[in-house]
């Protein structure tokens, strides 16, 4: 069956850095986890990715993020991959097909790519296909009540069920989940992506 992926990330941040867009000297924005979800064509997941990530550059995580994300230092240091080898499997995960984000977390992605290969590590997969594609602005459009709403809050502001699935916001997976909830609930009510938008790929296990 035709499937494609929905990622959601988490990355290094302070108080205040958002605001600031991260200009603030050695502010980055490190992915700290990464959550994915392969859905089907009606937007039920198949299947699911979930990692954490050791940021190089600030390898402590502010006690800002921690409380955002309930992400501890203890958990990263722990169970964190190296970003290349997050990234590489993360990646792999992909499948060329289409890669959908509530926002431009692809951005984010690519930065830490680029640091990862401008530091000699290898990343054999490739990167930022043409098949990333920023959903948010199509979402905010045909459902309003979305616009300022984060990807871990769309199930609410639709009113939905609560995802079912561990965590809560700005956790990687559970945004995940909450985004597929979103685009389930507007395709059910007539309301689909354009033609041509999505790219599938294979079954899970498929190339």
């Amino acid at each position: 069956m035709p499937t494609f992926v929905i990622f959601d990330l988490e990355f290094t941040t302070w108080s205040g850095a958002m605001e600031q867009d991260w200009s603030a000297p050695g502010q980055l924005r490190e992915i700290v986890q990464i959550g994915a979800v392969r859905v089907n064509e009606e937007y039920a997941v198949v299947e699911e990715y979930e990692t954490l990530v050791r940021p190089v550059v600030n390898p402590r995580l502010s006690p800002f993020f921690t409380t955002l994300t309930g992400i501890d230092q203890g958990d990263v240091d722990r169970d964190g991959l190296a970003p290349a080898r997050a990234l590489d499997d993360f990646l792999a995960f992909c499948r060329g097909g289409s890669v959908l984000s509530y926002g431009n977390d692809m951005l984010v992605l690519g930065e830490n790519i680029g640091w990862a290969r401008a530091r000699g590590e290898t990343i054999e997969h490739r990167a930022l296909a043409p098949g990333f594609l920023n959903v948010r602005p199509w979402v905010n459009a045909v459902a309003p009540v979305t616009t300022g709403v984060n990807s871990g809050r769309l199930w609410q502001a639709l009113g939905l069920p609560r995802p079912g699935t561990p965590g809560d916001e700005h956790s990687a997976l559970f945004d995940c989940h909450s985004i597929a909830s979103a685009l389930r609930h507007l395709a059910g009510t007539g309301v689909v992506l354009p033609d041509g938008l999505l790219r599938v790929s294979g079954a899970p296990g498929g190339s």
